[in-house]
């Protein structure tokens, strides 16, 4: 008599859960001291450099054969940026999510924050040790970032249950989400590269994490330049 098997399945979302494919924006242009950037509701908006369009376009190869149905960005032009290859590619538009922008830097907005990072200021060093970034005069608290992070993303979720959705967004925002997600430290997801995507799946309240900062669709192309930011 045969016994009954019990194979090792692979992951399938709950029924009606969201997944979310988290893409973090393509290399932004370089800050440069006395040239800030143009502000949107006072945070940096700088355009992409060169290699942040190519990323895009790498970007929009490595998911353009994926079910997505829908595709939404933040208020920021990096974010709309990288995610128009793809649009055009899936012929969708993109939608803007008003929650999922990025950390109010507070009196280190416009490019500062990468300026104070290359010269070693104690308050950059601060922002690892204690993984907040509200020792930024001004800047936004991670309690603050959190809730409207995830009230952006279950907005999203909610609209589309048992669907894949592509989401540009930056990397502030994608460690946030990720440390909610696992319960983990502060800035323990910090870093992922521009263009890399990472994964999630909402379930109902649930946040299941099922990828981060894969990056092989960048192989080939220049690293982006400057210090390690979580942002």
């Amino acid at each position: 008599m045969s016994q009954t098997e019990y194979r090792q399945a692979r992951f399938t979302a709950p029924p009606g859960a969201c997944a979310i494919i988290l893409v973090r924006h393509g290399e932004s242009r370089a800050a440069k001291p006395g040239e800030p950037f143009p502000l949107v509701d006072g945070q940096g908006d700088p355009e992409l450099a060169p290699n942040g369009r190519a990323q895009a376009v790498r970007v929009a190869e490595r998911l353009k054969d994926e079910p997505i149905a829908a595709l939404y960005a933040t208020k920021l032009q990096r974010t709309q940026e990288t995610a128009a290859p793809l649009a055009e590619r899936l012929n969708l538009q993109i939608n803007v999510n008003p929650d999922l922008h990025e950390v109010h830097l507070g009196e280190w907005e416009g490019g500062v924050l990468r300026i104070k990072a290359a010269e070693g200021d104690p308050i950059y060093e601060r922002i690892h040790t204690e993984g907040r970034w509200d020792v930024i005069p001004g800047a936004e608290s991670s309690e603050a970032l959190r809730t409207r992070l995830l009230r952006g993303l279950h907005t999203i979720a909610r609209a589309h249950p048992d669907q894949l959705v592509a989401v540009f967004v930056h990397g502030g925002v994608i460690g946030q989400i990720l440390e909610a997600a696992t319960g983990a430290r502060g800035f323990a997801f910090s870093g992922a590269d521009n263009g890399s995507i990472s994964h999630v799946v909402v379930s109902g309240e649930q946040l299941i994490v099922r990828g981060f900062n894969d990056a092989s669709h960048l192989i080939g192309l220049a690293d982006a330049g400057g210090s390690q930011l979580p942002t």
